[in-house]
């Protein structure tokens, strides 16, 4: 079913490009089991709006899905799911921030319900030093005030934790959104697998996780080309 994007009057049209980029974002989240029927991933178009993904299972977003343009003031386009308000706080916040993903990875699933967030152990878990927030509240996020507060608990860090509720990742593109919501997925992973042996692992320090946590040598360009491999389009 061809899905057009729903534009409010007085918005800008998203370009074929961000659609496109929307809908490999979205797929490479599912192909890749960051969510699963839940999730929603988003690109800046401009100072005052944002390019959201088809209500559907990320998975199963096809070329014609479409995303819905969503306005940073007033209510959100009938459509929309309500945890897209998400999106929007952050935006309001961060000038800086061009894509946002809202995800259920699995390891971080677990790892929240313990109360606990990755740590710097190894170089993926270095992007989110010392340790992503925590927004210790497992209810949806279904109306403005807590939206509000996720976001100005999240501040300024690339990741949020919310606890047996999956995640939240920030970065100036789409494509780095994607790519942290992998680290930050593989970091769970690590903690986890090292549970057991707490008293022996070795954290990084500050400065060893800013010098690991670089954006040269196009690292963040070969986590997107690997993820979204064999897209459809």
């Amino acid at each position: 079913m061809n899905t057009t994007s729903l534009v409010a009057e007085g918005s800008p049209l998203a370009p074929s490009k961000t659609q496109r980029l929307v809908r490999q974002a979205a797929r490479a989240l599912g192909r890749h089991r960051l969510a699963h029927a839940y999730g929603h991933c988003s690109a800046r178009l401009d100072e005052q709006h944002f390019l959201v993904c088809a209500a559907k299972p990320l998975g199963t977003i096809e070329p014609a899905d479409n995303g819905t343009i969503v306005s940073l003031t007033g209510d959100l386009p009938e459509g929309v799911l309500g945890e897209v308000r998400i999106h929007r706080e952050i935006y309001r916040r961060r000038p800086d921030i061009g894509g946002i993903v809202r995800s259920m990875p699995a390891a971080a699933m677990s790892l929240s319900a313990l109360g606990r967030t990755p740590r710097a152990l190894h170089g993926m878990g270095a992007y989110f030093a010392p340790a992503a927030p925590l927004w210790n509240d497992p209810q949806l996020i279904r109306n403005d005030a807590a939206a509000e507060q996720l976001a100005e608990l999240m501040a300024n860090a690339p990741a949020i934790v919310m606890r047996g509720n999956g995640v939240v990742t920030a970065a100036t593109s789409i494509e780095e959104a994607v790519a942290l919501t992998w680290y930050l997925e593989d970091a769970a992973r690590i903690e986890l697998d090292c549970l057991s042996q707490s008293d022996q692992v070795r954290e990084m320090t500050l400065e060893e996780a800013r010098q690991r946590a670089t954006r040269s040598g196009r690292i963040f360009e070969r986590m997107w080309d690997y993820l979204t491999y064999g897209d459809p389009e």
